[in-house]
């Protein structure tokens, strides 16, 4: 059964039969509000390095393959589906761009090391002033890098984990048969993650909480504690780095 309502399937319907360049715009115009959405959510990934605008921009051309595409007969909502275009849009607009050079993907991962490194020594979070040392440069210096990593941090946990860990594959994979040390099971993840976040700096565990279980915008995050957009992008870049040390680090014990 359709999820869309009488006047949106009706608007459908009518596209789909005639493929009318109006219906269309139409339809663009009725769901213009998930591309604002999903370009707000990314927003956090890209601080002030890239407008907002230009993100709707690339967001759009995933609404209208979305449209395009979309096949009412299976019962699936649009928002989900034409969310998923949408983003993926986005980041391959921006990766077409090729604006983040390989050295600083060299600094992201060793960013990502430093503070797994220091927290595990300490057994907690890492200070900046700590990371910097280690780093050998000025407090300042490592807030500048933090928001140039930034750019390199498209990758969302979700993602981090789908790339890193065996989730969501085939319980037939021979693979994992072969080699039931590799696998690690989904709930032993989730109970890594939980206990890695609880350990967050408070700021950076608010952050990380409005982002990814309330899902909230960066604008609305920025509102709500009352700081710049660029401060709480800088904020979700150090929660990302530390989360996604300690997984790599927990991977990385298993694999030996």
């Amino acid at each position: 059964m359709s999820t869309v309502n009488i006047n949106q399937m009706e608007l459908w319907k009518q596209y789909k039969e005639t493929k009318e360049p109006e219906l269309k715009d139409r339809l663009i115009v009725e769901y213009a509000h998930i591309v604002k959405y999903v370009a707000g959510r990314l927003s956090i990934y890209f601080g002030s390095n890239v407008e907002y605008d230009d993100l709707i921009g690339y967001g759009v051309f995933g609404l209208i393959d979305a449209i395009d595409k979309f096949d009412l007969e299976k019962g699936v909502k649009f928002e989900t589906y034409a969310s998923l275009r949408i983003r993926g849009s986005i980041i391959d607009s921006i990766r077409e761009l090729d604006w983040v050079p390989r050295s600083l993907r060299q600094k992201s991962k060793e960013l990502e090391r430093v503070y797994s490194e220091l927290e595990h020594k300490f057994g907690r979070s890492a200070t900046d002033l700590e990371v910097a040392k280690k780093l050998g440069i000025e407090v300042k210096d490592l807030n500048k890098l933090l928001n140039e990593v930034n750019l390199s941090s498209m990758v969302s946990l979700e993602e981090f984990l789908e790339q890193n860990y065996e989730i969501g594959v085939s319980n037939n994979s021979s693979n994992q048969l072969e080699r039931p040390e590799g696998y690690i099971e989904i709930s032993e993840i989730k109970e890594i993650l939980v206990d890695a976040i609880g350990k967050l700096p408070e700021k950076e565990k608010t952050v990380v909480s409005l982002y990814y279980f309330n899902d909230l915008t960066l604008k609305e995050i920025s509102a709500i504690m009352k700081v710049s957009e660029s401060r709480i992008s800088q904020l979700h870049t150090k929660a990302i780095l530390r989360l996604r040390g300690k997984l790599t680090r927990h991977k990385t014990i298993l694999n030996n």
